[in-house]
């Protein structure tokens, strides 16, 4: 079995949103991810719970939302309720992370924390036993189509032995310049989830793409 192919929804053509969803529908994608961005933790602006809500109407697979917003604690019922499976939340834009997390699990939905670039692995230590998912950022978050930063194999690396050294089965989402180039060492490094936006929707045939990454990530598949 392959890892988890999450198509970023941003990268997707807003005008066409129905055939868009229905093409991750019926392909070979695990999740829906969804960037939600506030202009204020980062320089832009993307969907609120109205376009979430419509994506979850369409969605037939669960929907990976990943908030970049400041003050994410005020709204986790929100998204929750706009239909997040999953709310990841960014280690940066919380003072009280615990809190956010358990906030997160008593709506039922899954529990993330999103690490930029520049923030170290050894900062989740005392709170990765609690969480589901970590997603480390491969790109400075805010926009698509950025470059993959090379420092993200050896991060991903460290995230994956302080996960095995606590037992814990916290899932390592990479999120940012995923190709098919790196996707195999990506998985091999020990990720389990691969964030797609252009290089699945800028390609001729997307579900092809996806298949194609699902290839690459020649691993036992994790389930969440």
């Amino acid at each position: 079995m392959s890892g988890l192919i999450a198509p970023s929804i941003l990268s997707a053509d807003f005008t066409r949103l129905r055939e868009e969803v229905d093409m991750i529908n019926h392909s070979e994608a695990d999740w829906f991810h969804v960037d939600v961005m506030d202009g204020v933790f980062v320089p832009n602006i993307t969907m609120g719970f109205l376009v979430v809500k419509a994506i979850a109407r369409m969605a037939t697979k669960p929907l990976d939302v990943h908030l970049m917003t400041v003050h994410p604690e005020h709204y986790i019922q929100q998204w929750r309720d706009a239909g997040a499976q999953h709310i990841t939340v960014h280690y940066e834009a919380c003072t009280h992370l615990h809190r956010v997390i358990q906030q997160i699990k008593l709506t039922g939905a899954k529990a993330g924390v999103a690490i930029n670039p520049h923030t170290p692995v050894s900062l989740l230590k005392d709170i990765i036993s609690d969480l589901d998912i970590v997603i480390v950022m491969s790109v400075n978050p805010g926009f698509g189509g950025q470059a993959f930063i090379p420092h993200t194999f050896k991060k991903v690396s460290e995230l994956s032995d302080l996960i095995h050294s606590q037992n814990a089965s916290t899932l390592i989402e990479i999120d940012g310049g995923v190709t098919l180039e790196n996707a195999t060492m990506l998985i091999e490094t020990g990720a389990d989830s691969l964030v797609a936006g252009n290089t699945v929707f800028n390609s001729p045939n997307p579900t092809e793409t996806i298949r194609l990454l699902k290839k690459a990530a020649k691993h036992n598949k994790p389930t969440l």
